[in-house]
């Protein structure tokens, strides 16, 4: 018969001022800054001579552009780098490779920068698919640097590319992060196909611009902080110890791995996140619970609350065990698809709710089980007994257990000759089979017998 019990969760805790002040130092060493690289992808198709108040697009481009790249000189972990597009050739000879590298990564490279910005004059077609498959090999490699590529564009694409195709390829295979695109005069229509592209920002007038252009830079370089609270079935943040998983909301990328803890003052610990994703928030708890498309702003200390409440399940063997690895499966009501395989003798934590066990045994038990907030579930079968089976013969059949005056099949017995031992969960059994040298239904032996915990039951069958 199984036993079940609740039973309440000690909290222990203890403060190791040693153990502290080695973690924080872990963190630092492990959320210390990377370096950034900064792609400004410039769009001098012969449209961006359009005005834009006093001036056209693209002399309020090259002004706050400029001015942009002039006040990044001095900033710790960052190079940047230039590329254009659609400026060597007329747009009546629709060059759709008119692309190039003007300014590649480099440290102290801002005066070039500003030369080859000046010098500027818009020409021809835009190809923004072209420009982004080449840009990702102005990148340097490096596994530990985040690369951004800022789009600034007066018009869609006219090479007959696919933008929304190489971006979200290249975001997938790591080599850069989510675009930043600056629309310059664009209309709500056009904006509307950027979305795939990458994060649109919509610059219609030169302040416009240049408000636009300071919140994308400020984005592309700061790490910001976010708090996750893993809420109790109460709403309160008392959850921990859990592994989470950060994955890009666009592209599917894992992008970070944390386990969630608590700092030294009892709260959910701090972590830094780029801001210039959008995250999928796998919380690994039995069954895993997740939070989708969270964005998080830069410069701030962000709160993202999930619900994960928890207790646990304890399955233990009454008495000494004789199993060799005894487990059970666990499944949510109704569903075939398990939610964890456990092993018996351990205790492991799950959502708060009800479940169906299947526990290995021979034979095997199913049962319901409710876990609830930070208790502790036991679940504790009976210790098997020892079937010792002897043919000399040998035999073929089957062990059935008698249960409410019917058989349920536990096992056959295939050909079996000489002494093996069985173990079964208490009850009444029957043995049914026949010897193999018999070829009449009459010589069918029908045998009862006995399991009980500990013991062991002879059974010889000649």
């Amino acid at each position: 018969m199984l036993k079940f019990k609740a039973l309440g969760k000690n909290r222990v805790v203890v403060l190791l001022c040693i153990l502290s002040a080695l973690m924080h130092s872990n963190r630092s060493i492990a959320q210390s800054p990377r370096k950034t690289r900064i792609l400004f992808l410039l769009d001098a198709s012969g449209s961006m001579y359009a005005n834009m108040g006093s001036d056209n697009r693209m002399g309020v481009a090259k002004r706050l552009l400029s001015k942009m790249i002039d006040s990044l000189r001095y900033t710790p972990n960052l190079e940047i780098a230039l590329r254009v597009y659609g400026h060597t050739s007329t747009k009546d000879k629709r060059n759709c490779k008119d692309t190039k590298l003007e300014v590649p990564f480099g440290a102290r490279n801002h005066d070039k920068m500003l030369q080859e910005l000046k010098a500027l004059r818009p020409l021809g077609t835009t190809l923004i698919a072209y420009s982004l498959q080449e840009a990702a090999y102005d990148f340097p490699t490096d596994n530990n640097c985040r690369n951004i590529v800022v789009l600034i564009t007066d018009g869609i694409e006219e090479c007959d590319g696919d933008p929304c195709a190489i971006s979200q390829a290249l975001q997938k295979r790591g080599v850069i992060l989510k675009p930043f695109i600056i629309g310059v005069g664009l209309d709500a229509d056009f904006a509307k196909q950027f979305e795939c592209v990458g994060r649109f920002f919509d610059a219609t007038t030169e302040k416009g611009f240049d408000d636009v252009l300071r919140v994308v830079i400020s984005q592309a370089l700061n790490n910001t902080t976010l708090q996750v609270n893993l809420l109790d079935i109460n709403g309160r943040a008392l959850e921990t110890d859990v592994n989470m998983t950060f994955y890009d909301s666009k592209t599917g990328r894992m992008l970070e791995n944390f386990i969630h803890t608590f700092n030294d003052r009892g709260v959910p610990d701090t972590i830094s996140l780029d801001p210039v994703n959008l995250y999928d928030i796998y919380v690994h708890t039995i069954p895993p619970v997740k939070k989708e498309k969270v964005e998080i702003f830069a410069g701030r200390h962000n709160i993202v609350a999930i619900d994960a409440p928890q207790g646990f399940l304890n399955l233990k063997v009454d008495g000494v065990t004789n199993y060799n690895r005894l487990q059970c499966i666990v499944k949510l009501p109704g569903s075939c698809e398990k939610a964890n395989i456990q092993d018996f003798n351990t205790k492991e934590k799950y959502l708060v709710g009800e479940y169906e066990i299947e526990i290995l045994s021979t034979p095997p038990i199913f049962e319901k089980v409710r876990i609830s907030q930070s208790t502790i579930t036991e679940v504790v079968i009976p210790q098997p007994g020892k079937l010792n089976f002897y043919t000399r013969l040998g035999v073929s059949g089957a062990i059935y257990k008698m249960e409410n005056n019917r058989l349920n099949w536990v096992m056959n017995i295939g050909n079996a000759t000489g002494a093996q031992i069985i173990l079964l969960q208490p009850g009444n059994y029957k043995l049914i089979c026949r010897a193999n040298i018999e070829k009449r239904t009459l010589a069918t032996k029908r045998i009862d017998f006995e399991i009980k915990s500990g013991a062991v039951t002879p059974l010889n069958v000649l």
